[in-house]
């Protein structure tokens, strides 16, 4: 029969590790979004124009509306948590 101490292994100090680095990138990643809100529109590149199917005509990219930056998923999740708190006062 084994004998099992209770000690860490390696297997929890590379999972604390683990954890403690995607801590370390989510909280890298709010504040570059804090920062640095938009980002590239990805069906226009950033560029805000949509070329025609058919032809040289240039157009207006749906979905950034011509504006080329997108509301980054960071930036929203901040603004929908600010929402939050500012309605529950």
């Amino acid at each position: 029969m084994p004998v099992l101490a209770a000690t860490a292994t390696a297997e929890t100090a590379l999972i604390g590790i683990l954890i403690i680095a995607a801590m370390i990138a989510t909280f890298c990643y709010g504040i570059g979004c804090w920062l640095w809100p938009f980002g590239a529109c990805r069906k226009c590149s950033g560029t805000g124009k949509r070329r025609s199917p058919f032809g040289r005509a240039f157009g207006l990219c749906r979905r950034c509306h011509g504006d080329g930056r997108r509301l980054r998923v960071g930036r929203r999740v901040i603004n929908a948590l600010r929402e939050l708190h500012h309605n529950a006062r």
